[in-house]
């Protein structure tokens, strides 16, 4: 058989004619945009330094959308995000050293949420390479040892001729289930030499399948169409393939009742009779996945969230469909099918016969009900208030980006997020900083709708610095800032575990003054006029802030 991919196309005389006088003053440079530009790449983000500038500079010859951020790490952010809307890679250009290394936590969430980010990095001219220590600024003895426990993949370049197969390498590396980061070094005298080479065009780096071994997926059929009590867990890696329709057929043809992680929000109705929601961290929730006879595990590897801080002991069979081998049973024996999820949902969608149970919708409400009964004696009526008035004010299909604080400990079990791959949190790694540069790469990716953006006032003192970057670009980004005054799940942590909090209260600057410092409109509001200010903000085009001094609590755990 003779795939598209075997066949080596003859080039036309005028292709022949340009590759035989490319344009004059061409550098290493320009070979990294060409490259990007033909892999199918339309924008970049990152910031500029001295052993990169000679691809910088090639920027100004390409076609490609140079959006800049202030810190290295806030940029990494931005194009995990892009690559979270989009599904495609995003280049992040980024200098030696420190610079570099500021991108690190970025990376690491990008890695943990399967986001398709391709770092492109200078490094010491070639001489340097090695660890000879010859003392060129921001040479590291091994700098691209320090990514390599983060990344999917690390391709270092040494000449001008490989620059434009190792940057494809790593295009199909990024993009390959799971996606995730990868990352390419190039040395800046590489980047600026003078070349001769054609003017690279179309490249074709598209990655195979992670297809299902049909034999897997013929005995999860079987098992689930003759289950007594079969539940799903419906985990990231449903919305990273686009597998959510997928996911419903299957859930409505077996009576199969959905739990989403936090990491899958959307993949399922939220107010579908067959839908637990997200209340994982529940231990009613827990119970009943327990009890399930057969459990369908896709997309997610039951890690420490998604498995209610690993006190879930499930007592049936487990079956467990993810792309990352890795977690292939790492928490729980299970029959393990290494594939796309949208690709192992439709092969068992082709074999499992339809089973009905009409005491399913009952059974999951009354799930619900002792969820909803368990909050509502703990006094949180202001935190939910908090959640529904976000809700509200938010446009059903636009995206939500939440930093590590309180009300997005909250949306990841309470929110409804309507659609799939419109709720992001920095759950993947837990590093804070997240949610407004994040939210920016999507208004870049899509400025068909308006972003929102959640910080505690801890986690917005990381992002300020990009309040110049959303009005340089006039992005559509509303954010929404809850004071409490300091890292307020840290203290309540530390409050309950050591009877006093250290180390978590926190000076803060005016932030509706700051905003407005940057020219972004912003307003001070309050827990009853919240859904109004943020409506009207989101309403409104262009960036812009909203304060709401508050102090939000969690409601109790179960897993203690």
């Amino acid at each position: 058989m003779t795939h598209d991919h075997d066949l080596v196309l003859r080039p036309t005389p005028a292709q022949i004619e340009a590759a035989l006088n490319p344009p004059p003053g061409r550098t290493g440079g320009d070979l990294v945009v060409e490259t990007l530009s033909g892999l199918g790449a339309t924008t970049v983000f990152g910031l500029p330094g001295q052993h990169v500038l000679g691809m910088f500079d090639a920027l100004r010859r390409s076609p490609l959308r140079y959006v800049g951020l202030r810190v290295e790490n806030n940029a990494g952010f931005a194009a995990d995000a892009y690559g979270r809307i989009t599904g495609e890679a995003a280049p992040l250009l980024l200098s030696t050293g420190p610079g570099a290394l500021l991108s690190l936590a970025a990376l690491q969430e990008a890695a943990a949420a399967s986001a398709p980010v391709v770092a492109i990095a200078g490094q010491v001219p070639v001489a340097g390479l090695g660890g000879g220590r010859r003392g060129h600024l921001h040479e590291l003895r091994d700098q691209q040892a320090s990514f390599r426990d983060v990344v999917k993949s690390v391709h270092t370049v040494r000449t001008p001729s490989q620059i434009p197969s190792a940057i494809a390498a790593a295009w199909e590396s990024a993009l390959t289930a799971p996606h995730g980061p990868v990352w390419v070094e190039i040395p800046q005298d590489v980047l600026t030499a003078e070349t001769t080479l054609p003017v690279v065009t179309a490249m074709d780096a598209t990655p195979e399948d992670v297809v299902p071994r049909p034999e897997l997926t013929a005995v999860a059929a079987h098992l689930l169409a003759h289950a007594e009590r079969p539940v799903i867990v419906a985990g990231g890696g449903v919305v990273r393939s686009d597998a959510s329709g997928k996911l419903r057929a299957l859930a409505e043809r077996i009576d199969a009742p959905v739990v989403t992680t936090f990491g899958g929000k959307g993949a399922f109705p939220w107010k579908h009779p067959l839908s637990l929601q997200s209340w994982l961290e529940d231990r009613h929730t827990t119970d009943f996945l327990e009890d399930a006879d057969v459990l369908l595990v896709v997309g997610s590897g039951l890690g420490e969230l998604s498995s209610n801080y690993h006190t879930f002991a499930p007592r049936g069979r487990v079956i467990q469909i993810e792309a990352d081998a890795g977690k292939l049973e790492s928490n729980h024996p299970a029959l393990g099918i290494h594939a796309d999820a949208r690709l192992a949902l439709q092969a068992i969608l082709e074999t499992v016969g339809e089973r009905t149970d009409p005491t399913v919708p009952e059974r999951v409400a009354a799930v619900l009900g002792r969820v909803r009964d368990r909050i509502a004696a703990q006094d949180l009526g202001l935190e939910q208030r908090v959640v529904a008035a976000v809700r509200e004010a938010l446009p059903a299909r636009a995206p939500s980006f939440w930093d590590m604080t309180i009300l997005a400990y909250w949306a990841w079990s309470a929110f409804d997020a309507r659609h799939p791959n419109t709720m992001h949190s920095a759950q993947g790694a837990g590093g804070l900083g997240y949610a407004f540069p994040a939210a920016l790469g999507a208004a870049v990716a899509d400025p068909s709708q308006p972003v929102l953006a959640v910080s505690g006032d801890g986690g917005a003192m990381y992002s300020l610095a990009e309040l110049a970057t959303a009005r340089q670009y006039g992005l559509d980004v509303t954010w929404l800032i809850v004071d409490d005054g300091g890292y307020g799940i840290l203290r309540e942590y530390m409050t309950d575990a050591y009877g006093e909090a250290t180390g978590t209260e926190l000076t803060r600057p005016d932030f509706v003054a700051l905003a407005e410092s940057f020219g972004v409109p912003a307003v001070l509001t309050t827990p009853d006029t919240l859904a109004t200010d943020l409506a009207k903000s989101l309403a409104t085009p262009g960036p812009s802030v909203v304060v709401l001094p508050a102090l939000l609590r969690m409601f109790e755990p179960t897993h203690l």
